[in-house]
């Protein structure tokens, strides 16, 4: 990218966002355009600074982070979301995809790895810890009987054969290059398969289609590729 990206911290936290904002300050292509401490300052701070990335805490006083992610990502053009907490139970993680969220990272998450996500997903490519994607894999294996499967299968359906394989591997976790090389596809045409089902879909972002595939499957298929 030729200008920084534009990336917005929302934490309660003083110190945390002291933290993070120095962190982000020794990569040259991000710039810190805010920082707020409650959920109800978010919309008013993306109003103003409009940021690419929002690094979102879950639990604050008066409005927490997911509800936060929820109303954002309801907005045209919201900015990419990456959920940062210490909080890792099933029901926050699965809340925070459904709610259209890019990434899921724990605090603990070594400040490189936060750096590359934050890249990541300005690129448009989800970032999940590997343990927080084991976790979801086992909670959604081992739900049994749920009315979101069958939900979840008839709106696969809808896809061709070429949109199931790729949305197959999205599931799975694969980067656009990697689903690229397995299916023997180009990058842009992986792009190009992605955004019709998310078309098709009516969803937000890649990370909810891999979760729709999680649902469809309980979590086999995903269990399977991991």
């Amino acid at each position: 990218m030729d200008s920084p990206i534009r990336v917005l911290i929302v934490d309660d936290d003083a110190l945390v966002r002291a933290g993070l904002s120095m962190m982000l300050a020794a990569a040259d292509d991000l710039a810190v355009v805010a920082d707020v401490a409650d959920g109800t300052e978010v919309l008013p701070a993306v109003n103003e600074h409009r940021p690419d990335v929002v690094l979102m805490d879950i639990r604050m006083p008066r409005l927490d982070g997911l509800a936060a992610t929820e109303r954002l990502r309801a907005r045209r053009e919201p900015p990419e979301i990456i959920i940062l907490t210490t909080f890792d139970t099933d029901d926050h993680i699965l809340r925070a995809m459904r709610a259209g969220a890019s990434g899921f990272l724990l605090k603990h998450t070594p400040p490189p790895e936060i750096i590359r996500a934050i890249r990541q997903v300005a690129a448009g490519e989800p970032m999940i810890s590997p343990e927080v994607l084991r976790r979801m894999m086992t909670y959604v294996a081992g739900t049994g009987v749920d009315p979101r499967r069958e939900r979840a299968r008839a709106l696969l359906d809808r896809l061709s054969d070429g949109e199931r394989a790729v949305a197959t591997l999205v599931g799975r976790g694969r980067t656009n290059s990697e689903i690229g090389r397995e299916l023997s596809l180009s990058v842009a045409t992986v792009k190009a398969y992605v955004s019709r089902m998310l078309t098709k879909l009516e969803l937000n972002n890649r990370v909810q289609i891999a979760l729709l595939v999680h649902d469809a499957s309980g979590g086999e298929d995903a269990a399977a590729g991991a």
